[in-house]
């Protein structure tokens, strides 16, 4: 479907029945980022500055060092949340900005367009959600079980909370037409078309289930109160919580709604679980994500035997809200309970701390398991796959007292 500038008026009017009148665009609608970056981009594709104290540059993305949320509250601040890029940040103006939705799933079939100005005059929600890419952890497939995957090799960084402000994508279909009989919606980004190994694969898009596309997900232009920065998606971008970052498209462009079951590569090729210990030709697409914990200390720190140190980390789950976290400084063989510094809630995460005194000098593995409230509790092991998807296991933190 051909992306189209021009609003459809009899479809625009459908559209904006019972909400507020339309402004013309100015003032809100043509605000910038907040976070752009004067100078430039600091890495190939991304537009924000990456210090190092705060990023890791891994190929055309950023993973935030997930020590140095110590010093940030409960939200992401945007300068800080990682980056994930299948090309690169394209920079966009909200003045230009058309959201097209189509396809058999609308009465009439017919396009219906929304300009920036448009969709900032429906009602608005805020929703606090953390964003985490599918392969957040993968690297601990290798470096603890020693099993090889495919993919970035995230530490426990490419994961953010932050307070999304925009329209419930139900509203937006709902006034766009929805018929009863759809079934899926698939959105689509308006980055550059990916390729890889030769083969252009189109710009990023993956489909949603309609049962999941009008339960929680938003069309979000603001981050932090601030519009969108232009890495996390300006000026519009989907929001999905509790789901795998790829299903939160960002820059979103269009919109197919089905009355069939969609699919593209990025739920067909990408973001299953292949290997032996999943079905032949992969599994179902990936939907949720898992939980997890991780300690706010850099690997390998070095701590002053016979003081008191206060150990902070987060805690997570996809599933449901946090119960518990414990923690362990003797590589497992003890744990016990972690103080809990939030409320535990939907689509977020905890933050945690417990005291420690270490007696000996030496070597010592620092653990923290999450348990949520609907008994789910972190592994020893997580199940192998070959992408290195949803890695949910406890992870071993080296420190050195000294």
């Amino acid at each position: 479907m051909p992306y189209s500038p021009v609003p459809a008026r009899r479809s625009l009017l459908k559209l904006l029945a019972a909400s507020p009148a339309v402004s013309a665009l100015g003032g809100i609608a043509t605000a910038a980022p907040a976070h752009a970056a004067a100078a430039g981009p600091t890495a190939p594709g991304i537009v924000k500055a990456l210090p190092a104290e705060h990023f890791t540059v891994r190929g055309t993305n950023a993973e935030a060092r997930f020590d140095a949320f110590a010093d940030t509250g409960y939200l992401t601040p945007a300068d800080r949340f990682f980056v994930r890029n299948h090309t690169s940040t394209p920079v966009l103006d909200a003045r230009d900005w058309r959201l097209t939705l189509w396809g058999d799933g609308l009465h009439g079939r017919r396009p219906v367009h929304l300009t920036y100005g448009q969709l900032r005059d429906l009602p608005s929600v805020t929703r606090t959600a953390l964003i985490e890419c599918a392969g957040n952890g993968r690297s601990f497939y290798t470096g603890q079980q020693g099993e090889a995957v495919s993919g970035t090799a995230w530490t426990l960084g490419a994961v953010g909370a932050a307070r999304w402000r925009g329209v419930r994508l139900a509203d937006v279909l709902r006034r766009a037409g929805l018929a009863r009989d759809a079934v899926a919606v698939q959105p689509r980004g308006l980055d550059a078309p990916y390729v890889s190994g030769g083969v252009d694969h189109g710009r990023v898009r993956r489909p949603l289930p309609i049962a999941k596309a009008l339960d929680d997900v938003i069309l979000a232009y603001e981050m932090n109160g601030e519009p969108l920065p232009y890495d996390h998606g300006h000026p519009v971008r989907l929001v999905v919580p509790s789901w795998i970052g790829i299903a939160s498209v960002k820059w979103l462009g269009d919109i197919e709604v089905s009355t069939r079951p969609l699919a593209s590569p990025w739920s067909t090729d990408w973001y299953r679980l292949f290997g032996e210990a999943h079905p032949e030709g992969g599994s179902a697409p990936l939907g949720r994500q898992v939980l997890k914990s991780g300690y706010q200390l850099p690997s390998g720190a070095t701590l002053e035997a016979g003081r008191v140190h206060r150990l902070t980390g987060r805690a997570w789950s996809a599933l449901a809200p946090v119960r518990k976290v414990e923690v362990s400084t003797d590589g497992g063989a003890h744990w016990r309970p972690a103080q809990l510094h939030d409320a535990p809630r939907r689509d977020g995460w905890v933050r945690w701390s417990a005291p420690w005194r270490p007696h000996r000098a030496g070597r010592v593995t620092l653990l923290s398991r999450t348990t949520d409230a609907a008994g789910n509790t972190q592994p020893e092991r997580a199940v192998h796959n070959t992408q290195g998807y949803l890695f949910g296991a406890v992870v071993r933190h080296p420190v050195t007292v000294a």
